[in-house]
């Protein structure tokens, strides 16, 4: 069983998130303007239809975990497992989530979350906006990057959804590939087609975004109320 000491405080893997919530939108972009966003990866995208990839932005309100309370925004893009270049819908059953950004409002977070994983945390503002409609607003650097509004979903069946799940994800930071698998359990969740309007401003990420092609319609979005999740060390990828 490793440790990990952060800021003064003894992390015993695997670190263990108790209640979250989440909200996501998933959006179908070129395959080729993705491949050239995370080309520094090594990685391969994963390739459906007619040349598509999936990005997935993800914000996450962790509310009781080893790492603390904190928000969380992550730009994440399906990939095809190294050396694999399988193309199609059915690559995307073994597609894993490629984090390219992941902007976070708490320095402990910050840098366990780089330390441990190789995750590309950075310290961002960010500004909720709860009831009917749920949005939120994104600031990096003191500048404004982007905003997302969701419309609320229909409920899916707990019995879906709740049982535990290994997902890998994948991180590069200096030039390190690294492999990171969480287990999720999820309730409370809701999902629909679209449901998901973003905009952009001017900063760098916006950008990236906006190369994809995004703003567009999300295919999907989903909410889930309570988020269970673990995580171990990962594991360096030659």
């Amino acid at each position: 069983m490793t440790q990990h000491t952060i800021a003064g405080t003894v992390l015993t893997m695997p670190v263990r998130i108790r209640k979250a919530h989440q909200h996501t939108a998933m959006f179908s972009v070129d395959a080729d303007a993705a491949q050239r966003m995370i080309d520094y990866s090594g990685l391969k995208v994963c390739r459906f239809g007619s040349n598509r990839a999936l990005v997935v932005l993800i914000l996450m309100r962790y509310l009781d975990g080893d790492l603390g309370q904190y928000w969380e925004y992550g730009t994440n893009v399906m990939v095809n497992p190294p050396g694999s270049e399988t193309r199609g819908l059915r690559a995307l059953q073994s597609a894993a989530a490629f984090v390219h950004r992941l902007p976070v409002d708490q320095e402990f977070t910050l840098e366990a979350g780089t330390t441990i994983w190789g995750y590309p945390k950075v310290m961002a503002d960010f500004v909720v906006r709860e009831g009917r409609q749920f949005g939120f607003d994104l600031a990096v650097d003191g500048q404004y990057a982007l905003s997302m509004d969701f419309r609320p979903g229909l409920p899916v069946p707990s019995a879906l959804t709740s049982r535990t799940q290994a997902h890998p994800t994948y991180t590069c930071r200096d030039g390190v590939l690294r492999e990171t698998v969480g287990e999720f359990s999820l309730t409370g969740v809701r999902w629909r087609l679209g449901g998901a309007q973003l905009r952009l401003g001017a900063h760098p990420y916006a950008k990236e975004l906006a190369a994809l092609g995004l703003p567009k319609r999300a295919m999907m979005s989903t909410s889930a109320d309570n988020v269970e999740a673990s995580f171990g060390d990962a594991k360096e990828i030659s």
